[in-house]
Protein backbone atom coordinates (compact mmCIF):
# COMPACT_ATOMS: atom_id res chain seq x y z
CA UNK A 1 0.00 0.00 0.00
CA UNK A 2 0.85 3.52 -0.52
CA UNK A 3 2.07 5.69 2.31
CA UNK A 4 -1.32 7.63 2.53
CA UNK A 5 -1.06 11.58 1.95
CA UNK A 6 -1.14 14.30 4.90
CA UNK A 7 -4.32 16.29 3.87
CA UNK A 8 -3.34 19.66 4.92
CA UNK A 9 -0.71 22.51 3.23
CA UNK A 10 1.08 22.68 6.43
CA UNK A 11 2.09 18.84 6.33
CA UNK A 12 5.42 19.07 4.38
CA UNK A 13 9.08 19.55 5.61
CA UNK A 14 10.21 18.55 9.00
CA UNK A 15 10.34 21.20 12.19
CA UNK A 16 13.87 22.03 13.60
CA UNK A 17 15.96 19.00 15.26
CA UNK A 18 17.04 17.19 17.34
CA UNK A 19 18.03 18.57 21.15
CA UNK A 20 21.17 16.68 21.91
CA UNK A 21 21.77 15.85 24.97
CA UNK A 22 23.56 18.60 26.92
CA UNK A 23 25.33 15.97 29.09
CA UNK A 24 27.41 14.24 26.39
CA UNK A 25 28.25 17.82 24.92
CA UNK A 26 29.07 19.52 28.16
CA UNK A 27 31.54 16.66 28.73
CA UNK A 28 32.82 16.85 25.60
CA UNK A 29 33.99 20.29 26.72
CA UNK A 30 35.28 19.71 30.12
CA UNK A 31 36.62 16.15 29.14
CA UNK A 32 37.04 15.54 25.79
CA UNK A 33 38.21 12.00 26.03
CA UNK A 34 34.85 10.74 27.28
CA UNK A 35 33.00 12.36 23.92
CA UNK A 36 31.00 9.21 23.26
CA UNK A 37 31.20 7.95 19.76
CA UNK A 38 27.21 7.19 18.49
CA UNK A 39 25.89 4.35 19.75
CA UNK A 40 24.93 2.38 16.61
CA UNK A 41 29.15 2.24 16.26
CA UNK A 42 30.03 0.96 19.32
CA UNK A 43 31.46 -2.95 19.55
CA UNK A 44 28.97 -4.07 22.41
CA UNK A 45 31.81 -6.95 22.90
CA UNK A 46 34.75 -4.68 23.77
CA UNK A 47 32.54 -2.68 25.92
CA UNK A 48 31.00 -2.90 29.64
CA UNK A 49 28.80 -0.86 32.08
CA UNK A 50 30.57 -0.16 35.67
CA UNK A 51 29.02 1.61 38.22
CA UNK A 52 30.25 2.93 41.37
CA UNK A 53 28.66 4.99 44.51
CA UNK A 54 28.58 8.27 43.64
CA UNK A 55 29.63 10.23 46.30
CA UNK A 56 29.47 14.50 46.99
CA UNK A 57 32.85 16.46 47.39
CA UNK A 58 33.17 17.74 50.93
CA UNK A 59 32.33 20.93 51.13
CA UNK A 60 35.49 23.46 51.10
CA UNK A 61 36.72 24.21 54.41
CA UNK A 62 37.12 28.00 55.76
CA UNK A 63 39.30 30.03 54.34
CA UNK A 64 40.39 27.77 51.48
CA UNK A 65 41.09 29.32 47.95
CA UNK A 66 37.80 29.78 45.76
CA UNK A 67 38.29 26.67 42.49
CA UNK A 68 37.07 29.39 40.25
CA UNK A 69 36.87 27.04 37.16
CA UNK A 70 37.37 24.69 38.87
CA UNK A 71 34.30 24.45 40.32
CA UNK A 72 32.03 24.35 37.28
CA UNK A 73 29.68 21.27 37.73
CA UNK A 74 30.64 17.94 36.15
CA UNK A 75 27.63 16.48 34.78
CA UNK A 76 29.59 12.77 34.92
CA UNK A 77 29.43 12.77 38.85
CA UNK A 78 31.33 14.69 41.58
CA UNK A 79 35.83 14.95 41.58
CA UNK A 80 35.47 12.46 44.07
CA UNK A 81 34.01 9.56 42.01
CA UNK A 82 35.71 10.81 39.42
CA UNK A 83 39.02 10.61 40.86
CA UNK A 84 37.72 6.72 41.74
CA UNK A 85 36.70 5.88 38.58
CA UNK A 86 39.93 7.16 37.20
CA UNK A 87 41.78 5.24 39.20
CA UNK A 88 39.78 2.01 38.85
CA UNK A 89 40.28 2.14 34.99
CA UNK A 90 44.17 2.55 35.48
CA UNK A 91 44.02 -0.79 37.69
CA UNK A 92 42.59 -2.82 35.09
CA UNK A 93 43.87 -1.00 31.88
CA UNK A 94 40.19 0.42 30.45
CA UNK A 95 39.43 3.41 28.74
CA UNK A 96 36.38 5.28 29.59
CA UNK A 97 34.37 6.17 26.76
CA UNK A 98 31.87 8.13 28.63
CA UNK A 99 30.60 8.76 31.98
CA UNK A 100 27.19 9.54 33.97
CA UNK A 101 25.45 10.09 37.09
CA UNK A 102 22.10 8.04 37.52
CA UNK A 103 21.02 10.67 39.57
CA UNK A 104 17.83 8.43 40.87
CA UNK A 105 20.10 5.38 42.09
CA UNK A 106 23.05 7.45 43.37
CA UNK A 107 25.24 5.51 41.38
CA UNK A 108 28.14 6.77 38.56
CA UNK A 109 27.85 4.47 35.46
CA UNK A 110 31.19 4.20 33.45
CA UNK A 111 31.08 2.91 29.52
CA UNK A 112 34.88 1.24 29.74
CA UNK A 113 36.37 -0.40 26.53
CA UNK A 114 38.82 -3.21 27.47
CA UNK A 115 42.05 -3.34 26.01
CA UNK A 116 43.08 -5.66 23.17
CA UNK A 117 44.31 -8.73 24.66
CA UNK A 118 41.56 -8.59 27.39
CA UNK A 119 39.14 -11.63 27.90
CA UNK A 120 36.12 -10.22 28.21
CA UNK A 121 34.00 -12.95 30.54
CA UNK A 122 37.48 -12.64 32.72
CA UNK A 123 37.26 -8.99 33.46
CA UNK A 124 33.58 -8.92 34.43
CA UNK A 125 34.93 -11.86 37.10
CA UNK A 126 37.54 -9.55 38.19
CA UNK A 127 35.34 -6.62 38.40
CA UNK A 128 32.53 -8.17 40.50
CA UNK A 129 35.32 -9.25 42.96
CA UNK A 130 36.50 -5.23 43.67
CA UNK A 131 34.52 -3.66 46.56
CA UNK A 132 34.45 -0.46 44.62
CA UNK A 133 31.77 -2.22 41.84
CA UNK A 134 28.41 -1.95 42.71
CA UNK A 135 27.80 -3.41 39.74
CA UNK A 136 29.24 -4.63 36.61
CA UNK A 137 27.59 -6.00 33.46
CA UNK A 138 28.06 -6.21 29.46
CA UNK A 139 26.57 -3.80 26.94
CA UNK A 140 24.03 -5.67 26.21
CA UNK A 141 21.46 -5.10 22.98
CA UNK A 142 17.70 -4.69 22.78
CA UNK A 143 15.49 -4.62 19.57
CA UNK A 144 12.09 -2.80 19.39
CA UNK A 145 8.99 -5.09 18.77
CA UNK A 146 7.54 -4.52 15.09
CA UNK A 147 6.94 -6.82 12.30
CA UNK A 148 6.92 -6.57 8.51
CA UNK A 149 4.11 -4.33 7.16
CA UNK A 150 0.82 -6.46 6.76
CA UNK A 151 -0.52 -7.21 3.24
CA UNK A 152 -3.83 -6.35 4.15
CA UNK A 153 -5.99 -3.56 4.76
CA UNK A 154 -8.68 -3.59 7.49
CA UNK A 155 -12.37 -2.56 6.86
CA UNK A 156 -13.64 0.44 7.92
CA UNK A 157 -13.36 0.69 11.86
CA UNK A 158 -13.96 3.72 14.31
CA UNK A 159 -16.81 6.31 12.66
CA UNK A 160 -17.76 9.83 13.27
CA UNK A 161 -17.84 12.91 15.42
CA UNK A 162 -14.02 13.26 14.46
CA UNK A 163 -13.20 14.95 11.16
CA UNK A 164 -9.59 13.22 10.80
CA UNK A 165 -10.11 11.98 7.40
CA UNK A 166 -8.22 8.42 8.02
CA UNK A 167 -10.35 7.55 11.72
CA UNK A 168 -12.50 5.10 9.72
CA UNK A 169 -9.26 2.99 9.28
CA UNK A 170 -8.18 2.69 12.42
CA UNK A 171 -9.43 -0.88 14.04
CA UNK A 172 -7.23 -0.56 16.84
CA UNK A 173 -8.61 2.87 18.03
CA UNK A 174 -12.24 1.42 17.69
CA UNK A 175 -11.50 -2.41 19.17
CA UNK A 176 -10.20 -0.96 22.35
CA UNK A 177 -13.45 1.75 22.36
CA UNK A 178 -10.97 4.57 22.52
CA UNK A 179 -13.06 6.82 20.60
CA UNK A 180 -16.24 6.04 23.61
CA UNK A 181 -14.00 6.54 26.26
CA UNK A 182 -12.88 9.99 24.76
CA UNK A 183 -16.51 11.30 25.80
CA UNK A 184 -15.13 11.39 29.50
CA UNK A 185 -11.00 11.85 28.63
CA UNK A 186 -8.47 12.64 26.40
CA UNK A 187 -5.27 12.01 28.77
CA UNK A 188 -5.06 15.40 29.52
CA UNK A 189 -1.64 16.80 30.85
CA UNK A 190 -0.33 12.99 31.27
CA UNK A 191 3.39 12.66 31.20
CA UNK A 192 4.49 9.76 28.89
CA UNK A 193 7.84 9.08 28.88
CA UNK A 194 8.44 6.97 25.49
CA UNK A 195 11.80 5.64 25.33
CA UNK A 196 12.39 4.39 22.05
CA UNK A 197 13.51 6.02 18.51
CA UNK A 198 13.70 9.32 17.66
CA UNK A 199 9.91 10.95 17.07
CA UNK A 200 9.58 12.62 13.89
CA UNK A 201 8.29 16.29 15.80
CA UNK A 202 7.86 17.56 13.05
CA UNK A 203 4.61 15.29 11.88
CA UNK A 204 1.44 17.42 11.38
CA UNK A 205 -0.51 15.11 13.37
CA UNK A 206 1.71 15.54 16.51
CA UNK A 207 1.68 19.18 16.76
CA UNK A 208 1.63 20.50 19.97
CA UNK A 209 2.26 16.73 21.69
CA UNK A 210 5.64 16.88 22.22
CA UNK A 211 6.45 18.61 25.63
CA UNK A 212 10.30 17.59 25.67
CA UNK A 213 13.02 15.78 23.10
CA UNK A 214 16.10 14.15 23.97
CA UNK A 215 18.79 12.43 22.12
CA UNK A 216 20.86 9.11 23.72
CA UNK A 217 22.14 8.08 20.53
CA UNK A 218 24.59 10.82 19.95
CA UNK A 219 24.05 10.68 16.08
CA UNK A 220 22.34 13.71 15.11
CA UNK A 221 22.87 13.61 11.36
CA UNK A 222 20.74 10.34 11.38
CA UNK A 223 18.51 10.19 8.57
CA UNK A 224 14.56 10.91 9.27
CA UNK A 225 13.39 8.10 8.01
CA UNK A 226 15.60 6.28 11.31
CA UNK A 227 12.86 7.86 13.40
CA UNK A 228 10.49 5.09 12.30
CA UNK A 229 9.50 2.83 15.17
CA UNK A 230 8.65 5.78 17.79
CA UNK A 231 7.18 8.12 15.05
CA UNK A 232 4.53 5.10 14.61
CA UNK A 233 4.21 4.44 18.37
CA UNK A 234 3.77 8.01 19.12
CA UNK A 235 1.01 8.03 16.70
CA UNK A 236 -1.19 5.30 18.25
CA UNK A 237 -0.39 7.16 21.56
CA UNK A 238 -1.16 10.57 20.79
CA UNK A 239 -1.79 11.89 17.50
CA UNK A 240 -3.72 15.17 17.33
CA UNK A 241 -7.91 14.30 17.37
CA UNK A 242 -10.17 16.63 15.17
CA UNK A 243 -7.39 18.45 13.36
CA UNK A 244 -9.26 17.70 9.83
CA UNK A 245 -5.35 15.68 9.57
CA UNK A 246 -4.52 11.93 9.42
CA UNK A 247 -5.86 9.82 12.77
CA UNK A 248 -6.63 10.15 15.82
CA UNK A 249 -4.83 9.24 18.85
CA UNK A 250 -5.93 7.11 22.24
CA UNK A 251 -4.90 10.10 24.44
CA UNK A 252 -4.95 12.92 22.06
CA UNK A 253 -3.85 15.29 24.83
CA UNK A 254 -1.50 13.47 26.58
CA UNK A 255 1.97 15.03 26.76
CA UNK A 256 4.91 13.13 25.31
CA UNK A 257 8.88 12.85 26.44
CA UNK A 258 10.52 11.59 23.73
CA UNK A 259 13.49 10.14 24.41
CA UNK A 260 15.70 8.70 21.35
CA UNK A 261 17.70 5.41 22.72
CA UNK A 262 17.09 3.21 19.71
CA UNK A 263 18.53 3.49 16.55
CA UNK A 264 17.43 1.92 12.68
CA UNK A 265 18.94 -1.44 12.21
CA UNK A 266 20.00 -1.74 8.57
CA UNK A 267 16.68 -3.04 7.06
CA UNK A 268 14.92 -0.48 8.26
CA UNK A 269 12.34 -2.52 10.02
CA UNK A 270 13.32 -2.13 13.71
CA UNK A 271 14.90 -0.41 15.78
CA UNK A 272 18.42 -1.56 18.44
CA UNK A 273 19.55 0.24 21.72
CA UNK A 274 22.02 -1.02 24.65
CA UNK A 275 21.51 -1.16 28.25
CA UNK A 276 24.01 2.91 27.89
CA UNK A 277 21.38 4.57 26.02
CA UNK A 278 18.10 2.70 27.62
CA UNK A 279 19.69 3.80 31.59
CA UNK A 280 20.31 7.37 30.04
CA UNK A 281 16.52 7.25 28.68
CA UNK A 282 14.72 6.11 32.55
CA UNK A 283 16.68 7.74 34.49
CA UNK A 284 15.92 10.95 32.46
CA UNK A 285 12.07 9.61 32.58
CA UNK A 286 12.47 9.30 36.33
CA UNK A 287 13.94 12.92 36.74
CA UNK A 288 10.47 14.32 34.21
CA UNK A 289 8.39 12.02 36.57
CA UNK A 290 6.58 10.48 33.75
CA UNK A 291 3.43 9.07 35.18
CA UNK A 292 3.97 6.45 32.04
CA UNK A 293 6.97 5.01 30.70
CA UNK A 294 6.45 3.46 27.22
CA UNK A 295 9.31 0.41 26.33
CA UNK A 296 8.21 -1.01 23.43
CA UNK A 297 11.29 -3.09 22.96
CA UNK A 298 13.08 -6.00 24.57
CA UNK A 299 16.10 -8.14 25.02
CA UNK A 300 17.75 -10.00 27.62
CA UNK A 301 17.48 -9.51 31.74
CA UNK A 302 19.70 -6.46 32.57
CA UNK A 303 20.69 -5.94 36.29
CA UNK A 304 21.20 -1.78 35.63
CA UNK A 305 17.73 -1.28 33.38
CA UNK A 306 15.75 -3.79 35.97
CA UNK A 307 17.35 -1.35 38.99
CA UNK A 308 15.57 2.10 36.97
CA UNK A 309 12.54 0.34 36.28
CA UNK A 310 12.27 -1.19 39.58
CA UNK A 311 13.00 2.66 41.46
CA UNK A 312 10.35 4.23 38.54
CA UNK A 313 7.65 2.14 39.73
CA UNK A 314 8.46 2.58 43.37
CA UNK A 315 7.99 6.11 43.01
CA UNK A 316 4.84 5.59 40.98
CA UNK A 317 5.63 4.97 37.60
CA UNK A 318 2.99 3.17 35.27
CA UNK A 319 5.60 1.11 33.04
CA UNK A 320 4.07 -0.41 29.72
CA UNK A 321 6.23 -3.11 28.16
CA UNK A 322 5.59 -5.52 24.75
CA UNK A 323 5.90 -9.10 24.71
CA UNK A 324 8.51 -10.08 22.27
CA UNK A 325 7.86 -12.68 19.58
CA UNK A 326 9.33 -15.63 22.18
CA UNK A 327 6.16 -15.19 24.58
CA UNK A 328 8.94 -15.26 27.47
CA UNK A 329 8.55 -12.83 30.33
CA UNK A 330 12.21 -13.60 31.80
CA UNK A 331 14.28 -10.58 29.80
CA UNK A 332 14.09 -6.26 30.26
CA UNK A 333 11.49 -5.18 30.64
CA UNK A 334 9.10 -7.80 31.68
CA UNK A 335 11.34 -9.76 34.05
CA UNK A 336 10.44 -5.97 36.36
CA UNK A 337 8.09 -6.98 38.97
CA UNK A 338 5.13 -4.31 38.36
CA UNK A 339 5.98 -3.56 34.71
CA UNK A 340 2.82 -4.45 32.56
CA UNK A 341 3.32 -6.97 29.95
CA UNK A 342 1.31 -6.49 26.75
CA UNK A 343 0.46 -8.62 23.94
CA UNK A 344 -1.17 -8.22 20.18
CA UNK A 345 -4.64 -9.87 20.47
CA UNK A 346 -3.73 -12.19 17.32
CA UNK A 347 -0.72 -13.61 19.32
CA UNK A 348 -1.02 -16.75 20.70
CA UNK A 349 -1.84 -17.30 24.83
CA UNK A 350 1.17 -16.85 26.98
CA UNK A 351 2.04 -17.94 30.35
CA UNK A 352 1.94 -15.15 32.89
CA UNK A 353 -0.70 -12.21 33.38
CA UNK A 354 -0.79 -9.78 30.37
CA UNK A 355 -2.86 -7.29 29.09
CA UNK A 356 -3.93 -7.60 24.87
CA UNK A 357 -4.50 -4.92 22.55
CA UNK A 358 -4.81 -4.46 19.35
CA UNK A 359 -1.31 -4.83 17.34
CA UNK A 360 -1.85 -5.83 13.92
CA UNK A 361 -2.34 -4.00 10.67
CA UNK A 362 -2.71 -0.39 12.44
CA UNK A 363 -2.33 2.79 10.69
CA UNK A 364 -0.22 5.29 12.49
CA UNK A 365 2.50 7.94 11.62
CA UNK A 366 5.35 7.57 9.21
CA UNK A 367 8.04 10.20 9.11
CA UNK A 368 8.28 12.92 6.61
CA UNK A 369 4.28 13.95 7.94
CA UNK A 370 2.72 10.24 5.90
CA UNK A 371 0.69 7.54 7.15
CA UNK A 372 1.04 3.61 6.76
CA UNK A 373 0.00 0.45 8.41
CA UNK A 374 2.48 -1.12 11.10
CA UNK A 375 2.42 -4.37 13.00
CA UNK A 376 3.93 -5.74 16.44
CA UNK A 377 3.17 -5.84 19.84
CA UNK A 378 5.00 -2.22 19.86
CA UNK A 379 1.78 -0.85 18.67
CA UNK A 380 0.00 -3.20 21.23
CA UNK A 381 1.98 -1.41 24.26
CA UNK A 382 1.14 1.98 22.58
CA UNK A 383 -2.67 1.47 22.73
CA UNK A 384 -2.26 0.12 26.76
CA UNK A 385 -0.12 3.32 27.19
CA UNK A 386 -2.80 5.65 25.51
CA UNK A 387 -5.48 3.78 27.55
CA UNK A 388 -3.87 4.18 30.93
CA UNK A 389 -3.24 7.89 30.28
CA UNK A 390 -7.00 8.44 29.58
CA UNK A 391 -7.91 6.61 32.85
CA UNK A 392 -4.82 8.97 35.00
CA UNK A 393 -7.03 12.31 34.06
CA UNK A 394 -9.84 10.68 36.19
CA UNK A 395 -8.10 9.49 38.67
CA UNK A 396 -4.66 10.69 38.89
CA UNK A 397 -3.60 8.42 41.90
CA UNK A 398 -4.62 5.63 39.81
CA UNK A 399 -1.80 2.49 40.11
CA UNK A 400 -0.43 -0.14 37.94
CA UNK A 401 -2.22 -2.82 39.28
CA UNK A 402 -5.70 -0.57 39.56
CA UNK A 403 -5.60 -0.06 35.60
CA UNK A 404 -4.48 -3.60 35.11
CA UNK A 405 -7.49 -4.71 36.99
CA UNK A 406 -9.73 -1.72 35.32
CA UNK A 407 -8.30 -3.02 31.19
CA UNK A 408 -8.65 -6.99 32.45
CA UNK A 409 -12.23 -8.25 32.41
CA UNK A 410 -10.41 -11.66 33.37
CA UNK A 411 -13.11 -13.69 31.44
CA UNK A 412 -11.17 -14.25 27.97
CA UNK A 413 -6.81 -14.16 28.01
CA UNK A 414 -7.55 -13.69 24.51
CA UNK A 415 -9.32 -10.32 24.42
CA UNK A 416 -8.53 -6.81 23.89
CA UNK A 417 -8.99 -4.48 26.60
CA UNK A 418 -11.95 -2.11 26.90
CA UNK A 419 -10.78 1.26 27.80
CA UNK A 420 -14.37 1.97 27.25
CA UNK A 421 -15.76 0.17 29.80
CA UNK A 422 -12.66 1.09 32.20
CA UNK A 423 -13.51 4.81 31.86
CA UNK A 424 -17.01 3.87 32.26
CA UNK A 425 -15.81 2.25 35.63
CA UNK A 426 -13.83 5.09 37.18
CA UNK A 427 -16.33 7.77 35.68
CA UNK A 428 -19.54 5.89 37.52
CA UNK A 429 -21.20 6.89 34.34
CA UNK A 430 -24.59 5.54 32.84
CA UNK A 431 -23.28 5.75 29.55
CA UNK A 432 -23.25 2.55 27.96
CA UNK A 433 -20.55 1.20 25.85
CA UNK A 434 -20.70 -0.60 22.61
CA UNK A 435 -19.61 -3.58 21.73
CA UNK A 436 -15.71 -2.98 21.17
CA UNK A 437 -14.89 -5.72 18.80
CA UNK A 438 -13.19 -5.47 16.42
CA UNK A 439 -15.17 -5.93 12.63
CA UNK A 440 -14.46 -9.20 10.13
CA UNK A 441 -11.46 -7.94 8.24
CA UNK A 442 -11.75 -8.16 4.68
CA UNK A 443 -8.05 -8.48 2.66
CA UNK A 444 -7.27 -6.48 0.00
CA UNK A 445 -4.25 -5.55 -1.90
CA UNK A 446 -2.40 -2.04 -1.18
Amino acid sequence: MNRLPVRSPTAAGRIGGRVVLCLLALLAVTSPALATPPQSQLAPERLLIVAIAERPDPPPSVGSTPRGYAGLPNYSGSLRSVASAARLAKDYGLREVSAWTITSLRLRCMLYELPPTADHDEMLTRLRRDDRVRLVQPLQSFDTLTAPRAAAVPDTAAAAPYNDPYIGLQRGFAAIGADQAQRWSSGTGVRIALIDSGVDVGHPDLRGRIALERDFVGDPDAPAAEDRHGTQVAGVIAAVANNRIGIAGVAPDAHLYAYRACWSTPDGAAARCNSFTLALALDAAIGASARIINLSLGGPADPLLEQLARHAIEHGAIVVGALPASGRLDGFPLNVPGVIAVADTDDPPSTGRMLRAPGREILTLEPGGHYDYASGSSLAAAHVSGSIALLLQLDPRLRASDAVRLLDDGNDATASINVCAAAQALQGSGDRCRDTAPPARRHAQR
